[in-house]
């Protein structure tokens, strides 16, 4: 790993809350779709 020095904890605190972001954007998004897709069906059983 490369040596970040006196910043090394600020910088891999950054790190992992933008990979938590993600993680949570792309859990967010999948669960979306996954609402949008029963609603569809449900839509498309009912006429």
């Amino acid at each position: 790993m490369i040596d970040l020095g006196r910043y090394a904890t600020t910088v891999l605190m950054a790190y992992g809350v933008s990979i938590a972001l993600i993680v949570g954007l792309v859990w967010q998004t999948v669960a979306a779709n996954a609402r949008a897709r029963r609603a569809l069906e449900e839509h498309d059983r009912h006429g």
